[in-house]
């Protein structure tokens, strides 16, 4: 059958199954008299009017319907027979108002009030709970009864995002909990309310509790509305109407962590028209604001028909990301762009060099071992960059092993010259640190020889090797150089080195490529490093090669709190730990290069350390 061949329409078939038997088995047809006809479809039409009229809520859009508020006040009042009457009705009405919602959508809706209901009704009544009197006496089975109810719709929601979503049901339930909780809570703690004005009288108070859940819609939509102009403004650049910097790169990290999450691909350009000052030097600010704004306008045209994202990121700059597009698609689609641009007539641009508007472009694609937005961004401004110095008015995709990867940089002479400038502050603090970071930068140095590194790589692996350990300027002298093991406190501080070493280096944009291995060097291949506990490949390359050349050095030297290893004990460790702290990939040829360097010889087992110092 076509029904079963999905896992989520099995379910779905399943689930309103059990809720229909369900109904028909628990529901028992009573004669009622004209007045209880009357507050049945009375309460029916109370749910469809707030369904119509739910309360939003910002920022989100959530919303806040009152049903369950009603079905749950009639379950405390009036019991099961005559709210399975309601909604009975309410769902016919539905159905018949709303036909163009799918049939199994109703089905499924109904099934699970249907569930609901029951098993909050039964609780309520094996708790001690007596229907039709609203009493102190009552305030735990209606509590237990309306966790019941809601643990019951969780579940059965959950479920599904399970099945359809294939993830964990913990990860599941806490982005459902997450995003409702406070919602339900509000509409299961309202039905307390509706049955306090009903028990009073009944017609009079549902329609009091509907006038004012009514009015508090309109209210809301009044508020999220103001709400959400007064966002959309924030998030939009005021001239071209395009997101602005801070709204894009908060979009691009979610982005980035669903596509590396996923395995889904995602590229990020970033583009500059080219000659702009001269046109504004030509033709004046108000010519150049206009530019910027008819220019803006083509780039959302193009971007809004392949669902990408575009922003101002600045000045006469723009950033675009791409969902599901390597770099040769985004490429194409630039310079698709780029042509567009330059058959596009605007005032003034016969003045330029190209005579036509123009812009440079960079592309980066997101890799496994992106670290983040910052890495992302920062690739595709090299590669924007290096189509600027190619003669401009081209799309250039960032490569790893291209010059340009490095040629906005300072030379690795004087860049090291800076680094050892701050690394001599710990000369005063901590010379062990010190030291260890010079050794860690030697061998940084010698394996960056071994290894199958761009210039670029190479590069910020020994500079990042030099100043990893920044961070520990802000511990304490006293916790430094403790002798014995660090307590639990002091374990904890410790561990904060890396966090207060990407702090202190992000002040420095040329240092922004080392980030990763200041931040991450703790990180374990099997997840259980720190700070963010990643796992394999999702750890940045050079981040687990400087793992495994800090982890040896800190071995075979002297520590206050671990005693000195040989080199031979470290080869044993390192072997013993590939896969489990060391990516595997490169155990091997660090210990081949330690063999060859210092002519460790394992049969003999020799005893040589390392020299302090």
């Amino acid at each position: 059958m076509r029904l079963f061949k999905t896992p989520t329409n099995t379910y779905l078939f399943s689930v309103s199954a059990i809720g229909v038997l369900t109904f028909i088995s628990f529901y028992n047809y009573t004669k009622h008299s004209l007045l209880e006809w009357v507050t049945i479809f009375a309460l029916a039409i109370a749910i469809l009017l707030l369904n119509h009229y739910p309360i939003l809520l910002p920022p989100k859009g959530n919303s806040l319907s009152m049903d369950s508020s009603i079905y749950l006040a009639s379950l405390f009042l009036f019991g099961l027979n005559v709210t399975f009457n309601v909604l009975m009705i309410n769902s016919v009405i539905f159905a018949f108002t709303q036909r163009k919602i799918v049939w199994w959508k109703h089905l499924f809706n109904f099934a699970i009030y249907s569930l609901m209901l029951l098993f909050g009704y039964y609780t309520f009544k094996i708790t001690g709970g007596t229907v039709g009197s609203i009493h102190i006496h009552n305030l735990v089975p209606y509590f237990i009864s309306l966790c019941m109810y809601f643990v019951i719709n969780v579940l059965l929601i959950g479920i599904y995002f399970l099945i359809a979503m294939a993830e964990s049901l913990v990860s599941v339930l806490n982005a459902i909990l997450k995003e409702t909780l406070a919602t339900y809570l509000s509409t299961l703690m309202l039905s307390f309310v509706l049955a306090i004005l009903m028990h009073t009288d009944k017609l009079f108070g549902l329609f009091l509790f509907t006038v004012i859940a009514f009015l508090l819609s309109l209210a809301f939509k009044q508020h999220f509305l103001l709400f959400k102009s007064i966002s959309e403004k924030a998030n939009k650049d005021f001239l071209t109407g395009l997101n602005n910097h801070g709204y894009f790169k908060e979009l691009l990290e979610k982005e980035l962590v669903v596509a590396k999450e996923s395995e889904q691909l995602l590229s990020v350009a970033l583009l500059d028209i080219d000659d702009f000052k001269k046109y504004n030097d030509l033709y004046g600010h108000i010519q150049g604001d206009y530019l910027l704004e008819k220019f803006g306008a083509i780039i959302k045209e193009e971007t809004e028909a392949k669902n990408y994202t575009v922003a101002r990121y600045g000045g006469e700059e723009f950033s675009i990301f791409m969902p599901n597009t390597d770099r040769k698609q985004a490429f194409s689609f630039m310079n698709e762009l780029r042509k567009k641009a330059n058959d596009t007539y605007f005032k003034g641009v016969e003045g330029l060099p190209y005579g036509c508007l123009s812009f440079s472009a960079g592309i980066a694609q997101c890799e496994k071992e992106t670290y983040n937005i910052s890495e992302l961004l920062n690739k595709a401004d090299k590669a924007m960059y290096a189509a600027k110095d190619q003669g401009k008015n081209l799309v250039q995709v960032f490569n790893e092993h291209s010059e340009y990867s490095i040629g906005r940089s300072l030379s690795l002479e004087k860049d090291l010259e800076e680094a050892e400038q701050q690394l001599k502050i710990f000369l005063s603090k901590d010379v062990y640190t010190y030291r260890h970071s010079k050794r860690v930068y030697q061998y940084a140095v010698d394996f960056s020889r071994t290894l199958c590194l761009s210039d670029h790589e190479r590069k910020t692996l020994i500079l990042g090797a030099l100043i990893h350990d920044i961070g520990k300027i802000e511990i304490p002298r006293d916790i430094l150089n403790k002798k014995g093991k660090l307590d639990s406190h002091e374990w904890e501080m410790m561990k904060k080195h890396v966090t207060w070493g990407k702090e202190i280096i992000s002040t420095n944009k040329k240092l922004e490529d080392l980030i990763p291995l200041v931040e991450l060097h703790h990180e374990r291949y099997d997840g259980n490093g720190y700070p963010y506990s990643l796992v394999g490949k999702s750890i940045p390359k050079l981040a687990r090669i400087l793992c495994v050349i800090d982890s040896f050095d800190a071995m075979t030297t002297e520590r206050p709190y671990q005693k000195t290893k040989t080199f031979n004990e470290a080869i044993v460790e390192l072997r013993d730990c590939s896969g489990k702290q060391f990516d595997p990939q490169f155990v091997e040829p660090f210990i081949n290069m330690i063999k060859q360097l210092y002519d460790v010889k394992e049969e003999e087992k020799s005893e040589l350390v390392a020299v302090n110092g």
